[in-house]
């Protein structure tokens, strides 16, 4: 007699890859400012205003400075940076999270980074990738703790530290708390919802001997 089990797991979004095809989408947004304002070492001040978020843009009714900004990117080093994260966080949650969860997470992690530093004031100009990518991260920390049991007291720890030694000149620390909190909602949530236990169909067939 064999027993033969049918495993069937939560869809993820690994044979999607969309973490390949977000890095694809940024380094092509890099391409096209860089083409357009004449420079590959940074972005032209001119391209930051038009698509990065410039507050009081946004305030006077350019609202797709909140996406946009998201695939902008100040220099060449900025943009490896931050696509280095987006590699590891994004290959992790692919793992995790089905195609729409993760594209969630990263697109509203993104803007609740993107609101947050609105309300700074008019005059406040962001752009990257940080607030979506530390989304990704946090919603990969809390889901881990969250499925297997655990106290989700260690992922706040590891998300207050990662906050910290990102802290520095000319980064913007309100998008990464608002991506990083967003995340851990969403993560948490997410794992909450799921049956913790895979679920296996057992199917059995016979055989003789003979």
């Amino acid at each position: 007699m064999n027993a033969m089990y049918e495993n069937k797991p939560q869809i993820n979004s690994e044979k999607f890859k969309p973490t390949y095809i977000l890095i694809a989408l940024n380094i092509a947004f890099y391409v096209y400012t860089s083409l357009a304002g004449g420079n590959f070492v940074e972005t032209a001040d001119i391209m930051v205003y038009q698509w990065g978020q410039f507050n009081l843009l946004v305030f006077n009714g350019w609202i797709w400075q909140l996406v946009t900004s998201m695939f902008v990117h100040a220099t060449i080093i900025h943009l490896a940076g931050n696509m280095l994260f987006l590699l590891v966080f994004g290959l992790r949650g692919e793992e995790m999270f089905s195609l729409p969860e993760y594209i969630g997470i990263y697109l509203l992690g993104g803007l609740a980074g993107n609101l947050l530093s609105l309300i700074m004031g008019p005059y406040f100009v962001s752009v990257g990738a940080s607030g979506a990518i530390f989304a990704l991260f946090g919603a990969c920390v809390i889901y881990d703790r969250r499925r297997i049991g655990q106290s989700i007291t260690g992922a706040l720890i590891f998300a207050f530290f990662l906050l910290m030694f990102s802290s520095g000149p000319n980064v913007n620390y309100l998008s990464h708390i608002g991506g990083i909190v967003a995340g851990l909602i969403i993560g948490y949530v997410i794992a909450s919802r799921r049956n913790p236990q895979a679920r296996y169909n057992v199917t059995y067939s016979y055989r003789t001997p003979f």
